[in-house]
């Protein structure tokens, strides 16, 4: 549940720091107060792109921050290693995401700098807005069947299914990908042969070509390394190198030790130094023997070398895309020499495929047909509650011709509301009104099979009043009971069930409009005295005693 939330200078706010509460809470203010700034804030940091004219105007920089509390973090724990970024401490998820004018925009999780698109996978877990659009949506396909899916619990049916759709469907691509490559002519198999042999020649793996590309650098400059090898070498092993003279300096040493036995660690030190300078120069020596490149040993490192740089020239430049290349070069010689045989064995792979995919094709749609009826069933039970008595909601499952990637059927939602009138689908007969509550019907249904705690509600309760708010806000209520819930609404009905209650205010007395986002709950006053306002008016008296019924 979000625990907390603090804005600075977003839009018209200077400065709020707001806690929550688990439950149902009401965001209410006269219109234009300036409500959509907290819906603003939290869909910045659930990863929604922004540009920098919502900085407050004089401010260099505005910002969100929010914590998170999950009782059982594991599920966002796991989302959070996938994204490389630290776990929750004790359940909290802590969000931080600031847009500066004049400085690139800075997001963290957790203390560590993330990214938005890393913003965007975590939002998806933890909040699911609602707006005025939402119940447009249900007049699309995708959404109606996405519904039924959700509640049929469905989903991992259509993710099997869509496994195997993609199977089939990838092995009719590579069949008609070979069927529509020509058989090539014997000069141009002779060609592509050669070119595999060429890098057949070569061994592919980095160890080899590390090594084949240092041997090349070596024999490209034998002749400086040999001499920087011999005069390294001469230097410390020969008559007028280091060691002969480190000698000397020995001998003293040990005739130092004899007056003074406190030397001998000094002498000890100096005699194992000289031993290390005598392997060094043994070593040297031996290096520039390993750079005598024989003749024909320095043309076969030539050749593979010039080999090795034509390919990675012609093949992309790495090693990886080389060893691709000759994969490709070995699958095209093959194919050409059974081209008839390999499309063969592919037809048999698609037909199985396509029983497989027909199989979870329909088993998905016995899972949504039985799913259909009960989804309708209760769906109309939600939707009479809201004022349509005699409403008849269906669910209807549409065979498809052919496969597709959602299955073999659709799904579509047909509504009547009046008694007498046959159902229709939902774009031939709904208003905006009609369509929000059936909306409203549907998410009540699927409230609880949602696993995303925090749901956001603006305004879906738009086009309804009277004695349907008092419904929509009971409906809120129960979704409060597994969900904490936040409403922008403007209905009184709906604001009286909330338990939490905040207040959006805009003042434009003074230079400058300034709004400001407080919690009321506390004081039955203040929640009595805004619930009037919504009614009509705050000091009337009647609106008051109105107020007051509807808190009870």
């Amino acid at each position: 549940m979000l625990q907390s939330l603090r804005i600075r200078n977003l839009a018209l706010l200077e400065e709020v720091a707001l806690d929550f509460e688990a439950g149902f809470t009401a965001v209410t203010g006269e219109t234009g107060a300036g409500k959509s700034i907290l819906l603003g804030a939290l869909s910045l940091l659930a990863g929604e792109r922004a540009d920098k004219t919502i900085i407050r105007q004089g401010a260099a920089a505005c910002e969100a921050e929010a914590s998170l509390f999950f009782p059982d973090a594991q599920r966002i724990d796991a989302v959070l290693a996938a994204l490389e970024l630290p776990p929750c401490e004790e359940g909290l998820l802590l969000l931080k995401r600031s847009l500066a004018r004049d400085k690139p925009p800075k997001i963290t999780v957790n203390g560590a700098l993330a990214t938005l698109a890393a913003l965007q996978q975590l939002g998806e877990h933890w909040v699911d807005f609602h707006g005025p659009s939402e119940p447009r949506r249900l007049l699309k396909e995708a959404c109606q069947r996405e519904l039924l899916d959700l509640f049929g619990r469905a989903n991992p049916a259509l993710a099997a299914y869509q496994v195997k759709y993609r199977d089939w469907v990838g092995l009719g691509a590579e069949r008609e990908r070979l069927a529509g490559e020509a058989r090539l002519a014997p000069d141009q198999i002779e060609f592509l042969e050669n070119q595999l042999a060429k890098l057949d020649a070569l061994d592919l793996s980095a160890g080899a070509i590390e090594a084949l590309e240092r041997d090349f650098a070596r024999l490209s400059r034998a002749q400086e390394l040999i001499q920087l090898t011999d005069t390294l070498a001469g230097g410390l092993t020969g008559e007028e190198g280091v060691q002969s003279r480190l000698a000397l300096l020995l001998r003293e040493a040990r005739q130092l030790e004899q007056i003074d036995a406190a030397s001998r660690p000094l002498a000890e030190r100096l005699s194992s130094a000289a031993v290390e300078l005598a392997d060094l120069g043994a070593e040297f020596s031996a290096l520039g023997g390993q750079l005598q490149f024989d003749p024909e040993q320095a043309e076969q490192i030539t050749a593979r070398m010039n080999t090795w740089l034509e390919v990675k020239r012609k093949h992309g430049g790495q090693l990886d895309a080389v060893v691709v290349a000759r994969e490709e070069l070995r699958r095209r010689l093959a194919v050409q020499g059974d081209l008839a045989g390999t499309l063969a064995r592919l037809d048999q792979q698609i037909a199985a495929a396509l029983r497989g995919a027909q199989t979870a094709a329909t088993a998905l749609r016995g899972a949504r047909e039985k799913a259909a009826k009960e989804l309708a069933k209760v769906a109309a039970k939600g939707i009479a509650q809201l004022g349509f008595k005699k409403a008849d909601f269906q669910v209807r499952i549409v065979p498809q011709a052919a496969l597709g990637p959602f299955g073999d059927c659709g799904v579509e939602f047909l509504f009547s509301p009046n008694v007498g009138e046959a159902p229709l689908p939902l774009n031939r007969v709904a208003s905006s009104g009609e369509l929000a509550r059936v909306m409203l019907a549907l998410k009540t249904v699927l409230a609880d099979l949602d696993e995303v705690p925090l749901l956001v509600f603006d305004e879906v309760d738009a086009n309804v009043g009277g004695e349907i708010g008092r419904v929509v806000g009971e409906k809120m209520a129960a979704i409060a009971r597994n969900h904490q819930v936040l409403c922008v609404t403007h209905l009184p009905q709906v604001a009286a069930q909330a338990t939490c209650h905040l207040v959006v205010t805009k003042d434009q007395s003074k230079d400058r409009a300034v709004v400001t986002i407080e919690p009321i709950q506390a004081s039955r006053k203040a929640r009595v005295t805004e619930i009037a306002r919504m009614l009509g008016d705050s000091k009337a008296k009647s609106a008051l005693a109105h107020a007051e019924e509807l808190l009870k």
